[in-house]
């Protein structure tokens, strides 16, 4: 069996390559530099900012590798990361609403014009350069927007997990169809080499 074979336990999974990883960084570096900048020190919410965010990252991450030999596990992180960005979304939701601040509508012409960026840029970089000459009440916005599409895709990553499992089974049905398989070869070998002498 080839070493690339990515149908048998793969070394691990180009999470990078996901776009729904690409946007959670994004979401990252704009949410520490808000909360650095907007969320004043020893609030709590500031650290649960941090965590919700970084969170939404980080399990893609461990879930990508973790998948290599567990689905039940990769699909268990990849809800954690999810639900870590829906936290993230109640708080900035909650600095708006506190701070007396607008939320844009989903056909607000300002939430278009976000989506239309994420969709061209996926260097965090870019949203930084941006963000800081940017009122707290327009970047809450645009993570806000940046959120819906980054659960828009996580359910789209966990549907394709689950179908890939139920199509291919875990590492043990694939351990099984292989074992299986190997005995059978074996088998014909005995019966070839049994004729042939």
């Amino acid at each position: 069996m080839s070493d690339n074979n990515d149908d048998f336990l793969p070394l691990y999974r180009k999470y990078e390559d996901l776009l729904v990883f690409q946007l959670a960084q994004c979401i990252h570096a704009i949410t520490h530099y808000f909360s650095e900048t907007y969320i004043h020190i020893g609030d709590r919410t500031r650290d649960q900012m941090e965590q919700g965010a970084r969170s939404g990252k980080q399990n893609i991450v461990e879930g990508s590798v973790d998948g290599a030999t567990s689905v039940e596990m990769e699909l268990r992180l990849m809800n954690v990361a999810r639900g870590s960005m829906h936290e993230l979304k109640t708080d900035y939701e909650d600095y708006l609403l506190h701070h007396g601040l607008k939320q844009w509508g989903k056909d607000d012409p300002r939430t278009q014009m976000v989506r239309q960026y994420t969709r061209q840029h996926k260097d965090p970089n870019d949203y930084l350069d941006k963000v800081k000459e940017r009122s707290p009440e327009t970047i809450a916005n645009i993570v806000l927007t940046m959120i819906h599409q980054y659960d828009y895709l996580m359910v789209r990553l966990i549907e394709s997990i689950k179908k890939r499992f139920l199509e291919k089974g875990g590492i043990k049905e694939q351990l099984y169809r292989a074992h299986k398989g190997m005995a059978g070869n074996s088998g014909r070998t005995g019966m070839a080499g049994k004729a042939g002498s």
